[in-house]
């Protein structure tokens, strides 16, 4: 079978979790850069990569590395990739992004145009044919340069991956899913632990808590470009997803809960949840903060609290924090983990984080505070921190 390389992006600090995925699901990490992971598979991956993994935002397969540091270099660059292998002669094919970092080539509009040029060229000498109809499948090409190094790839997935296709109503400022999944697979918490968000908006660390914990493929639900592409057999993507049902859990019980202070997006939680078939593991309720108590133990809280981003809702961000730090110091042995880039929640919060990853939410620098608590005690009773 042949073997191919994709490039897996991820948000900015999260790269180690996306590395365990595609390690887990057994094929090889070639490269781990800011941002994405370059990894080697065979025909299967194409479907297993888009189905199974759940914090990157989408699969590239990777077609070509050059150096250009003019256009006439990169014409030359784009023009030598054997476009013919991926591309038929009915395919549809544009450069939809191009990005440029510290390269001497940065005008995005006049890459784009300039590597369309270049194919055009390539596919005309090879197919012997003056004019394509693109009426076929989408073969959507995405560039990015790096101090003037150019990696292409053809993007297999289409929408984004963190489109599950189970969020039809989201509050005002979601946290994306593929963001969600991450959060909580840095955190120890298991399906046997109970998990609250205090502030689930419409769902989204709840419902991927749930997908999670239950073993549910994140795009088992959703299509990809790369379906209906002659370059991979249907069976791969068949295949794919009678995994994802076997592998699915159907008998785990969950203590996962979400509130919110406002109803209207409680209803739009639990409808979110029932779209992902997940609500049966999920208690949703309009509640705030404040109103947070379990006599369990060994919980977990796991949130996105409001950034303050508009100056108005700035000057509530320290009572806010202060009820938050408040909250959680009356939780027996409870963790919690937070993402916000909120300069000064700590100092409300009013204790110190165990840890703190810095992770960018697209532009927005945040940081995802880790305060951990014990784990249970194992059947000898001995505890061991986490």
């Amino acid at each position: 079978m042949n073997q191919y390389e994709f490039l897996a992006p991820c948000h900015f600090g999260l790269e180690s979790v996306l590395k365990k995925e595609i390690t887990d699901l057994g094929y090889e990490i070639k490269q781990v850069e800011d941002g994405r992971i370059l990894f080697a598979g065979d025909e299967t991956a194409f479907a297993r990569a888009n189905i199974f993994l759940r914090t990157t935002e989408r699969i590239l397969l990777k077609v070509g590395k050059f150096r250009a540091e003019s256009f006439d270099e990169l014409f030359e660059g784009t023009k030598a990739i054997p476009w013919e292998n991926y591309i038929p002669k009915d395919g549809k094919f544009w450069v939809a992004k191009a990005t440029s970092i510290k390269s001497k080539v940065f005008s995005p509009s006049d890459i784009q145009s300039i590597m369309k040029k270049a194919i055009v060229e390539r596919l005309k000498q090879v197919y012997k044919i003056e004019w394509f109809p693109e009426d076929g499948e989408s073969y959507p090409i995405r560039v990015t340069f790096m101090k003037d190094e150019v990696t292409i790839g053809i993007d297999t997935s289409g929408e984004s991956l963190h489109k599950r296709g189970y969020r039809k109503y989201a509050s005002k400022a979601p946290i994306t899913e593929t963001l969600a999944a991450a959060l909580i697979m840095v955190t120890p918490w298991k399906y046997d632990r109970i998990l609250v968000d205090p502030f689930c908006g419409s769902g989204t660390i709840p419902i991927e808590a749930a997908m999670i914990g239950a073993n549910i493929a994140p795009g088992i639900n959703r299509s990809f470009l790369a379906e209906n592409w002659k370059l991979v057999q249907k069976k791969n993507w068949y295949q794919a997803i009678e995994e994802a049902n076997d592998v699915r859990k159907k008998d785990v019980e969950m203590t996962i809960q979400g509130y919110d202070i406002d109803g209207e997006i409680i209803k739009a939680a639990r409808q979110n949840a029932a779209l992902a078939d997940v609500e049966d593991y999920i208690h949703f309720q309009q509640r705030p903060l404040s109103e947070l108590s379990s006599s369990k133990k060994y919980g977990f809280i796991i949130t996105n609290p409001p950034y303050g981003e508009r100056l108005e809702e700035k000057e509530a961000l320290p009572a806010l924090y202060k009820e938050i730090g408040k909250t959680y110091a009356n939780l027996d042995a409870w963790s919690m983990f937070l993402i916000t880039s909120y300069e000064d929640a700590i100092k409300y919060i009013g204790r110190k984080e165990d840890k703190n990853r810095k992770i960018y939410n697209g532009m927005l620098k945040t940081y995802f505070y880790q305060f951990m608590g014990p784990r249970p005690p194992k059947r000898n009773n001995t505890a061991k921190e986490i």
